[in-house]
């Protein structure tokens, strides 16, 4: 025995399938109009393509939306369901194509930077603002690491971009200069060096220095040793398994000074004065650069190398 119910089913099935998204936009534009003849006459059709195509609707659906008179169209009262629905599947789809649109252009999705630096003043956070005003439906994850722990998520795809001090190696990734840090000295506020406008290296000869093992310790203390040559001119240097911050809490209670490049001075602590350290060429500095991945297809990547681009442009040849 047939079960009708199940081949009536079946075939209703079939015909929604079928419904195109045009016919919804006709039905919706002739319930706007009241009249399928000014529904045409907008949308620049022949009034009877957009009659059959709401009759074939009407069929696909198995209901009347319309009730037609001499004097136009008025929504039955499952027409009026359909069209409510109808309304909401178009803004869906719309929708839809809008976000399809923003992710391929970078305006939507989710970038990933790993730093080893401070956000609370200096380039980085400048540039992390500006993407956040130029793209606020990006989704901005922020991930600060040892250099090496950067470097492996990297590879793994975890992270789409570096931004780090001094030269990183990895296989298949990209590398743009970006911006140059001065390196401070971080000193008690009676300190006797806070008298002076800037400090030298060899300055620091009697002092006791003490560097965080979090990047860009190792970098500033690589930067030390290669101003003070000789190990008797160098400070005693130690290290600490602890944060930037609680090195200079460190500092005020005069254990020792720091070294620090200039976008921590936003981090400021009170008791603490900043001093800029030179030799005879002049402020010593670190480099900043971005590394990515050369397979890497993120759109909002593309966008966020892009502004760094028009941030820190790089130096023509020969200039």
């Amino acid at each position: 025995m047939i079960d009708n119910r199940h081949s009536t089913g079946s075939a209703l099935h079939s015909r929604m399938l079928a419904i195109d998204l045009q016919h919804l936009r006709y039905a919706v534009a002739a319930a706007d109009y009241g009249s399928f003849r000014q529904a045409a006459e907008a949308l620049l059709l022949q009034q009877s393509t957009l009659s059959r195509c709401i009759r074939q609707l009407e069929h696909s659906i198995g209901a009347v939306i319309f009730d037609r008179s001499s004097g136009g169209v008025k929504p039955t009262p499952a027409g009026r369901s359909v069209l409510r629905m109808a309304r909401t599947i178009l803004e869906e789809f719309e929708t839809l194509i809008a976000t399809a649109r923003s992710t391929r252009n970078g305006e939507t999705g989710r970038l990933a930077i790993g730093f080893c630096t401070s956000l609370s003043a200096g380039n980085l956070r400048a540039s992390l603002l500006d993407f956040r005003q130029r793209f606020p439906q990006i989704e901005l994850a922020t991930v600060e690491r040892r250099r090496t722990r950067l470097a492996t998520a990297l590879r793994n795809g975890v992270l789409d971009v570096l931004i780090v001090t001094g030269s990183m190696p990895l296989l298949k990734s990209k590398k743009k200069s970006l911006w140059s840090e001065r390196v401070l000295v971080v000193l008690p506020e009676d300190h006797p060096l806070t008298a002076r406008e800037v400090a030298y290296w060899t300055d620091l000869r009697d002092e006791t220095i003490i560097f965080s093992q979090y990047d860009p310790g190792r970098e500033v203390e690589d930067l030390l040793v290669s101003k003070l040559v000789s190990p008797d001119d160098r400070p005693k240097i130690e290290r600490h398994d602890i944060s930037r911050g609680v090195v200079k809490s460190l500092v005020t209670m005069k254990v020792g000074i720091s070294l620090v490049l200039e976008s921590d001075v936003g981090a400021n602590f009170s008791g603490l004065v900043y001093q800029e350290l030179r030799d005879g060429a002049g402020p010593s500095r670190l480099d900043y650069s971005a590394y990515w991945q050369d397979d890497n297809e993120n759109p909002a990547l593309e966008a966020f190398l892009k502004l760094l681009s028009e941030r820190y442009p790089s130096p023509s040849l020969g200039s």
